[in-house]
């Protein structure tokens, strides 16, 4: 055979790859497409939560029923100038959060080695640290895509948690704590975690809530700043890649003693007690008569992540096929709002979808198009792998690159 011929066929034996590996990438994609209406609910609802929430935030009921009548808050309060809800720090380091999973997951398919997941989330926070600090330059050297998103650099309410642990540049776990600190700020950023890995077994569950917990305790130290991480992760999985057989108040249950089985070795028996007394307490209020208001004062006021959990956990539960009415229920009380939105809104968004979701809370929503596009990221993931001919240029511009580009989806 002559060189000639020889190249023809290496040519022709290289395109037939190529295309063998596009259409494996195109069957996997296929695959998670049935998750994709409930992952989207799970992102996007939990900013919707989280911005209904955000005004009334460090307002007392009292205050908020003076301000918006005896029922409280009812709809958006739109921003003056764009006319947008907008949402706190709480989604924007959702948004951060989904971005070092993937960087992890991309660089794992790629290089074929991949450290724990809290890893590249905590690379990904400590580029929202410098979203919300004066004068930061989005042209500065970074890995995230979402860095260079004018918008996300904004100052939204960030919990002085965050801030305080990521100034360090040191990370938390769960074994080794920075803190003792048991705010809220560990679970209302969980969720895309639980969006975006599909369990195949107990023991993958079982990972995944520990890895939850381990993103919180990134910044959160106390057990019950990062017990409510796994619970809640557990409990969004079911709601997206379960089979239907369970009913959300018996996920709650499972992923209860799930986590408290995880934990019975390392965290001490009165935290796990308070834990499970608050979830108990959530389960019996959301069938019990009364006003949402004083059901969710029994509780507690959010501002700690077992009480912004076991909140959530009932406004779920009152009203598991009322997406409006749940997140509604979730923010008017004399507590974190924004946060007790944002986690509620995770919850049903994900057990629902985001079909199920009412126009009107999706169409006033900022940066809906961003919150999309991460969702559809989170659904399908990076289908580039070492070995494979396979590349999705617009992946490898996010995820490698680290560089937005427009547009986003719509």
């Amino acid at each position: 055979m002559d060189m000639e011929a020889f190249l023809k066929r290496q040519e022709e034996y290289k395109r037939h790859t190529r295309e063998a590996d596009k259409e494996r990438a195109e069957e996997r994609k296929a695959s998670r497409r049935p998750y994709l209406d409930k992952i989207r609910g799970g992102l996007v609802g939990g900013a919707i939560g989280d911005a209904l929430g955000y005004p009334v935030e460090f307002m007392s009921w009292k205050e908020i029923r003076k301000r918006y009548g005896t029922e409280g808050i009812q709809k958006y309060e739109p921003d003056f100038e764009s006319g947008e809800a907008l949402f706190s720090d709480d989604t924007q380091m959702s948004l951060f959060t989904a971005n070092g999973i993937l960087l992890g997951e991309t660089h794992g398919h790629l290089k074929g080695i991949q450290g724990p997941i809290s890893g590249y989330v905590h690379i990904a926070y400590k580029e929202w640290l410098r979203t919300q600090e004066w004068g930061s330059d989005p042209e500065q050297e970074h890995h995230c895509w979402l860095y260079e998103i004018p918008d996300l650099h904004c100052g939204r309410a960030p919990g002085t948690t965050c801030l305080s642990a990521l100034r360090t540049g040191k990370m938390g776990s769960t074994d080794a704590p920075l803190n003792h600190s048991k705010g809220c700020g560990g679970v209302m950023r969980v969720a895309p975690l639980a969006l975006h890995y599909k369990p195949e077994s107990a023991a993958d569950q079982g990972h995944l809530d520990r890895d939850g917990a381990e993103i919180a305790a990134i910044t959160h130290g106390h057990p019950l700043g990062f017990l409510p991480a796994a619970i809640l992760t557990h409990i969004i999985s079911i709601g997206v890649y379960g089979d239907g057989k369970l009913s959300l108040r018996e996920a709650v249950d499972e992923a209860w003693t799930a986590v408290r089985r995880m934990f019975a070795d390392t965290v001490l028996a009165a935290d796990l007690s308070v834990m499970e007394g608050l979830i108990t307490k959530a389960e019996e209020l959301a069938v019990t008569e009364g006003s949402d208001e004083e059901h969710i004062r029994a509780i507690g006021d959010g501002w700690t992540g077992d009480e912004a959990l076991a909140i959530a956990v009932y406004c779920s539960l009152r009203y598991p096929d009322n997406f409006g009415k749940a997140v509604i229920a979730a923010v008017n009380h004399s507590g974190d709002s924004d946060s007790t939105g944002a986690v509620t809104g995770n919850i049903l968004g994900s057990w629902l979808g985001y079909e199920a979701i009412e126009e009107k809370w999706k169409s006033k929503l900022e940066m809906k198009g961003l919150l999309l596009e991460m969702a559809d990221d989170l659904c399908y993931g990076c289908q580039m792998y070492d070995g494979e001919d396979y590349v999705d240029e617009n992946w490898v511009r996010k995820y490698c690159e680290g560089h937005a580009g427009w547009p986003t989806v719509n």
